[in-house]
């Protein structure tokens, strides 16, 4: 079980992040706030966090005025702040009981991200494969060796962009990953590229050990499940969002909520072959909760008595 939207429990706590930085502005201004919903979501029962790196690149801190060595440290502040929680909730012995131990993935959002534009839902960057390497490489390197059990490359709309991300991947081996792609329909990411491909391209890295989709309508993960199971042995990752959408003019969320019981919807997405279940913008550790009862016994029968 994973954990749910970060920025959205932010706001919601009373943080503003309507920022190019997004979330990450919370790491420069107050990151007790950023430990306390860490903390929420391994108490509603996620097994993994995700690091506060989404939105935190070399380039967008110093655009902000941070010189490079402050801004390495807030990408290492990211994953430091998930482990500190996870050790401190894994210390009682209360919150282990019919749990694994919690995992901290190290988030690596996209190119569009960076931009702050809404482009992670377009990906037609107009850059190339070595451009985009070159991009990525440095806070790669930082949040791979940063201390995460993994890092988690997500709302990734473009093919080609992965390919590159695919490639830094081989020079951290063995460190593990998860990728996870935003698409515009049942079997495109946004910027065009058949979904097939893209999981394909990452599935032949021994390194990936799941994959699938996020940042998506709830009313597209039975088809999107369907679409990568055809495309990848490895398990399947599936982490939606509400069913609204984004204004990247406006910086707003618009349309309503998929009406989905994600209770329900999580046990209609395990039976397809989910099995990274999670939650994504305008969803939060009230879904987590819902998600881990409805799976209760089929997750629990798959940890070992101690």
């Amino acid at each position: 079980m994973l954990d749910g939207g970060l920025a959205t429990e932010l706001e919601v706590r009373g943080c503003n992040i309507d920022d190019p930085l997004w979330s990450a502005k919370v790491l420069l201004e107050d990151p007790s706030v950023i430990r306390d919903v860490h903390h929420d979501y391994l108490a509603a029962g996620a097994d993994c966090i995700m690091s506060a790196s989404y939105q935190a690149t070399i380039e967008g801190l110093e655009r902000r005025g941070l010189n490079r060595s402050q801004a390495v440290n807030t990408i290492e502040t990211s994953v430091r702040l998930a482990v500190e929680v996870r050790d401190s909730f894994w210390s009682h012995p209360d919150n282990r009981i019919g749990r694994l131990r919690p995992l901290v993935a190290a988030s690596v959002g996209p190119y569009g991200a960076y931009l702050a534009d809404g482009s992670e839902y377009d990906g037609r960057y107009g850059l190339g494969r070595d451009e985009l390497a070159s991009f990525h490489r440095e806070r790669w390197f930082l949040l791979a060796r940063s201390g995460a059990d993994m890092v988690v490359c997500e709302t990734m709309p473009s093919l080609v962009e992965t390919r590159a991300l695919v490639g830094l991947l081989r020079e951290t081996a063995p460190m593990p990953a998860i990728f996870s792609f935003s698409c515009r329909d049942g079997a495109h990411l946004y910027d065009g590229s058949l979904l097939h491909d893209a999981v394909d391209a990452v599935s032949r890295s021994e390194q990936v050990v799941a994959v699938g989709v996020n940042c998506v309508p709830p009313s597209l993960v039975p088809e999107l499940i369907r679409s990568v199971a055809r495309a990848t042995d490895k398990p399947i990752v599936v982490y939606p969002n509400s069913g609204e959408k984004w204004n990247a003019t406006t910086k707003t969320w618009f349309g309503i909520a998929d009406p989905v019981d994600f209770s329900e919807a999580a046990k209609e997405w395990y039976e397809l072959g989910a099995r990274v279940i999670g939650g994504c913008c305008r969803t939060g550790p009230e879904h987590v909760r819902a998600m881990r009862d409805a799976l209760r016994l089929r997750f629990e029968s798959d940890v070992p008595s101690s």
